[in-house]
């Protein structure tokens, strides 16, 4: 019975890639299983999502139309901010994608910055689309590429698991100040795309963790309701209010409920035996 169990697993572990299943933490292995394999479907949908939004934000940019180009920014990353931990295991994608103008030398006018921000600073700053199109393009082609890397991807259980901490920390980190979509000041977008993130980790790991630890499952889910509520405060329209109108008491408000919540979840890891 426990050689079918184990061959079962080992058999589903491949299909998502888990490694080493067959090694000798089997139970717990064998638990994550069907997490992983819903978090692999969860990237996929994000990934082509993204995929399909960037080919009509970059169409935007090549046609001209500023004003469009605009209106997909923020939407359009929203995927990407999503499935973040999974992207960074890409390092060099990552950095052509999301890298931000501090990481080059010659900042904005480094011919290295490129992607999401770099667009950003055109589309913002420059008020225009002159001289994007390359740029638009080579966005779309690492995203596609992103896409494409990860069908095959190994997920690190430890990493997923992980990831959930890692979105709400870079949230309390760096984007709270407001650096992350410094032109545009359409930081509350990546803010709750993060969240989702993080929530949908969470959300498929809870019924494991909740068997030995019921009341951090409920903890950790008002911490999430605290937080998706206080964002829900700056919603306008189909989005949310610009990232710079808020007041410092605002922030501070928001800040404090991301930080509780990053706190809680960088625990989780070592609740499901993945330290």
């Amino acid at each position: 019975m426990k050689l079918n169990r184990l061959l079962a697993g080992s058999a589903l572990a491949l299909a998502v890639g888990l490694p080493g299943l067959a090694a000798a933490k089997v139970e717990p292995s064998l638990e994550l299983v069907q997490p992983l394999a819903d978090y692999k479907i969860y990237i996929s949908e994000k990934l082509q999502k993204l995929v399909d939004d960037t080919t009509a934000f970059t169409a935007a940019i090549e046609a001209g139309e500023l004003d469009k180009a605009k209106a997909l920014y923020a939407p359009t990353r929203a995927s990407y901010e999503a499935v973040e931990p999974v992207a960074e295991l890409f390092g060099d994608l990552d950095a052509a994608i999301d890298a931000r103008a501090d990481d080059f030398e010659k900042r904005e006018k480094d011919p290295n910055f490129t992607g999401f921000h770099r667009l950003e600073y055109g589309l913002w700053e420059k008020d225009s689309t002159k001289g994007l199109a390359p740029v638009a393009d080579k966005l779309l082609a690492d995203v596609t590429e992103l896409q494409g890397r990860v069908v095959d991807l190994p997920l690190p259980p430890e990493k997923v698991v992980g990831g959930a901490a890692d979105l709400m920390n870079e949230v309390a980190a760096s984007k709270i100040s407001g650096e992350e979509d410094r032109y545009s000041h359409s930081d509350l977008w990546d803010f709750q795309a993060n969240v989702d993130g993080a929530e949908k980790i969470f959300e498929l790991v809870e019924p494991l963790v909740a068997k030995d630890d019921p009341a951090f499952v409920q903890r950790v889910s008002a911490n999430f309701k605290t937080v998706d509520d206080t964002l829900a405060k700056y919603r306008a329209g189909q989005g949310f209010e610009l990232y710079d109108k808020l007041s410092e008491s605002d922030r501070t408000v928001l800040s404090a409920a991301v930080n509780t919540l990053a706190e809680d979840l960088a625990t989780l890891r070592g609740k499901l035996g993945l330290n």
